[in-house]
């Protein structure tokens, strides 16, 4: 197996990340002009328009035998891989003393990106499309323009591999200290009865591949989902015709609201996916996959531990809730659970035995003021 040595695409990466694209939220007008500005080496083709007539687009780079279709923002409020994608289309630019990477993958690949599949959602921070459609669910009947062209770009590119690119949300945690998962992977069923085809083999291969290089990174923050079956999703459906789809899920790295560093590690992900394609993947053993532990929904934003609630001693667990106000993103605290929460992890953890609280008002204004 051909593994990429950590330390030189981390230092690959602190000067040459696109610093044009940060935060959140993540819009049509933010990439317009970066795709624009891109080097004859890459194809910009428009491939249609949004429900709300906003372009669809998608870059191609390479000449190889292989192919790899990867997308992004099918969900609008999940822009952390759009922003990992800029930055492998800035290596591909400018890959400096990483150069033999980039020549071996596009020789071996030809890549065809969808950076932002979703721009609708993308504007309103929205999972869904502006005709309130998950896309993600939508990959058999199609009701969606945007799934359309998905569809449409698939059986036309025919790719040996799919890379389906998605946010997670903070409340998922990984490991016997419920660690928080910045990164989890999932190679999608192709029926209910979890079957284990040789397409999906392939697919865990290159999960393999980028887990190995991320251990280097972040040992306690990666995470496997569940593989059940999801008969209107979109990479079950994928992977059920044939096509080997890599699910990944950037989430929460400790203080990383902007999740900045996930998408780093979401670079690194799929850089190694990429590379570990182009060189093939027989080496790799894809029962090491199921060692990657299962997600669990064991972390929060915040937990005030040990408090006084209504005279009884007991956790409280926060989340944010992120909410697009005046075109500002904003995270409210919400109170997810009043319990004992000792087996969960957080973000911030507050421990003061002195805190009252008689109502949930109370637990709101004091986080606002405190955090």
């Amino acid at each position: 197996m051909n593994d990429l040595n950590a330390l030189d695409i981390d230092n690959w990466f602190k000067s040459n990340y696109q610093n044009k694209l940060s935060g959140r939220r993540i819009i049509y007008d933010q990439i317009s002009f970066l795709l624009n500005d891109l080097t004859s080496d890459f194809k910009l083709m428009k491939l249609g328009n949004s429900f709300q007539k906003l372009p669809i687009n998608s870059v191609e780079i390479g000449n190889g035998k292989i192919k790899i279709l990867l997308w992004s923002q099918m969900h609008g409020n999940e822009s952390t891989a759009t922003k990992a994608i800029f930055d492998l289309f800035n290596y591909f630019e400018n890959p400096l003393h990483l150069i033999e990477i980039q020549q071996e993958i596009l020789k071996n690949c030809t890549l065809l990106f969808i950076p932002m599949l979703n721009p609708d959602g993308a504007l309103a921070y929205t999972r869904e499309n502006a005709q309130n459609i998950d896309l993600n669910r939508d990959a058999v009947v199609l009701n969606a323009p945007e799934s359309k062209i998905l569809n449409t770009v698939l059986k036309e590119f025919n790719p040996h591999y799919c890379f389906n690119l998605h946010d997670q949300r903070t409340i998922y945690s990984v490991g016997k200290d419920n660690d928080t998962a910045t990164i989890s992977f999932l190679a999608p069923s192709e029926d209910e009865t979890r079957v284990l085809t040789e397409g999906r083999k392939e697919t865990m291969r290159v999960i393999v591949a980028m887990q190995n290089l991320l251990e280097k990174f972040i040992p306690h923050n990666i995470g496997r989902y569940t593989d059940e079956f999801y008969p209107t999703a979109t990479g079950d459906n994928f992977q059920k015709a044939g096509y080997n789809t890599v699910l990944i899920e950037s989430g929460h790295f400790k203080n990383d609201y902007d999740r900045e560093k996930s998408r780093k590690f979401t670079f690194f992900a799929i850089l190694q996916g990429l590379y570990s394609i182009a060189n093939g993947l027989n080496s790799i053993l894809y029962k090491s996959y199921f060692e990657i532990p299962n997600n669990q929904k064991y972390y929060l934003d915040i937990i005030i531990k040990n408090v006084s609630y209504q005279s009884k001693k007991t956790d409280i667990g926060i989340l944010y809730k992120e909410t697009l106000n005046n075109n500002v993103l904003t995270f409210e605290p919400h109170i997810e659970k009043i319990q004992d929460l000792s087996n969960y992890n957080a973000n911030t953890i507050i421990d003061e035995n002195n805190l009252i609280f008689m109502n949930k008002n109370e637990i709101i204004n004091y986080i606002k003021k405190n955090t």
